[in-house]
């Protein structure tokens, strides 16, 4: 795999930095916007975060580890899907990082995620991304 293919998903928010974290960090609200997921963990560095749900009639149990925190700048997450087909190792796992960011009145949340395969895996995990964020700037602008 090689960790140059990113992929990338940007939306802007109307609503400020602390709402947009409270929708990426909060069980709740983050059930609402990944198709009813639970998430948990303590969101300290070093922790485990496990998302469980079901997706197209199949449950899973995705892992990975809270990389990085820092409040209402940056979140950064591994992220493990075994319903990807692949080994639970580590060269199978990406890094998932959110960036938060004012822009004039609103608020530019960024998506990245390395380890690509291919360029279409990239733009497939985009375009997936893309819609997560779509559904999370609704959820944002309507708790700030």
């Amino acid at each position: 795999m090689s960790e140059e293919l990113i992929a990338e998903a940007s939306v802007s928010i109307d609503a400020p930095a602390a709402a947009v974290w409270r929708a990426l960090t909060d069980p709740e609200l983050i059930r609402e916007y990944l198709r009813g997921a639970t998430v948990e963990t303590d969101w300290s560095p070093g922790s485990r975060i496990v998302w469980r749900g079901e997706w197209e009639g199949r449950p899973y149990r995705d892992h990975g580890t809270v990389v990085e925190v820092l409040e209402n700048e940056r979140l950064v997450l591994t992220h493990f899907s075994p319903l990807s087909g692949k080994p639970d190792v580590a060269e199978n796992h990406h890094e998932l990082t959110y960036s938060i960011e004012p822009v004039g009145d609103l608020t530019r949340l960024t998506l990245e995620q390395d380890n690509n395969a291919t360029e279409a895996e990239a733009r497939h995990s985009s375009e997936n991304w893309q819609a997560m964020l779509e559904q999370l700037r609704k959820v944002a602008e309507r708790e700030q």
